[in-house]
């Protein structure tokens, strides 16, 4: 079974690099690998093609390089992630079952990550930020979901182009709208494979990693509203509720009973962060795990209410104005 593994780029950087490399060292054999960049740039071996695709955003880029693929299996990776070596080989065994349209892995924090990488790696990884989607960052249960990023997905090439592709503006979120068309409109399997591993490199926590929170977040409450079967979860809610119940928790300090059960709340929660954060002989990580965990609360709260206030998003309003 070939497989084409598609990558989504703006220009050649030094992940991609890696990622590329460590394609071509794959244990599976039947494959080939298409860069899909702005702008043209040359890569001299024979399993790798570059398609540059001028500018656009990455659910373009992919459906494009879906297009040309010659696999029966898209394989999408980020460029920002490299895959372990059995990768293909864990997860292609799943497609044995026809049911099953699309695999998803773990996309685990390198082991070369350090500083306020590793302590945004460690922030996803958290059960108080992660809760039970925490096997998207590190090794859980195999198991059907119905909803899984595109930085490690496989789907059958005919389901993908049956569906049309991606087909979206969106960006977070085009992976939502495919998973959820795969799961209710063809009734198809989506599994995850703990063994499919790819490693993602994080972003810095105090900088990359918040932005990306607050785009996810922005993407997500407002999906609540367009794409409910999917993003209508109470997990979802819980940063907004934390975030008001902090705001509007202090303007009550002056009545006795609600400063009791605000501050009170408050100590605990910082506690269970803190106990979450602790990093042995590490005080550094511990504070940056610390603040990172209550920071990524804070801004997913915030940009969850404002996309769920959103009448569109700016990538729907560009598609429909096209």
């Amino acid at each position: 079974m070939k497989i084409s593994i598609i990558i989504a780029v703006k220009e050649w950087n030094d992940f991609l690099k890696e990622s590329i490399q460590r394609c071509l060292h794959l244990s599976y054999s039947d494959f080939e690998i298409l860069i899909l960049p702005d702008t043209e740039f040359s890569y001299d071996h024979k399993q790798v093609r570059v398609l540059p695709t001028g500018p656009c955003l990455p659910a373009d880029k992919r459906d494009q390089g879906a297009r040309v693929a010659l696999g029966e299996i898209l394989a999408f990776i980020d460029d920002d992630a490299y895959p372990a070596e059995s990768w293909l080989t864990n997860a292609v065994k799943n497609f044995d079952d026809a049911e099953v349209a699309a695999v998803g892995g773990p996309g685990v924090t390198p082991p070369t990550d350090f500083g306020e990488r590793l302590a945004s790696g460690l922030v996803y990884e958290s059960f108080l930020v992660s809760g039970n989607f925490r096997y998207r960052y590190q090794k859980g249960a195999r198991q059907v979901v119905e909803d899984y990023p595109s930085c490690n997905l496989l789907i059958r090439k005919s389901v993908f182009l049956e569906l049309g592709g991606f087909k979206t503006n969106f960006w977070p979120g085009e992976d939502t709208i495919l998973c959820l068309e795969i799961t209710k409109k063809l009734k198809k399997k989506i599994v995850y494979e703990p063994e499919a591993i790819v490693f993602h490199h994080r972003r810095a926590i105090f900088s990359g990693h918040l932005k990306q929170i607050a785009n996810y977040a922005m993407h997500r409450g407002y999906f609540v509203k367009r794409f409910p079967e999917t993003s209508l979860k109470w997990q979802y809610f819980i940063p907004s509720a934390f975030l008001c119940w902090l705001i509007i928790g202090f303007f009550f300090l002056g009545v006795q009973w609600m400063s009791l059960l605000y501050i009170f709340s408050l100590i605990s929660y910082f506690s269970f962060v803190l106990l979450e954060s602790y990093q042995k002989n590490d005080k550094k990580m511990t504070a940056f795990v610390f603040s990172g965990i209550f920071l990524t609360h804070v801004y997913y709260g915030y940009y969850f209410l404002f996309g769920l206030a959103q009448p569109r998003l700016k990538e729907e309003a560009k598609k429909g104005s096209s």
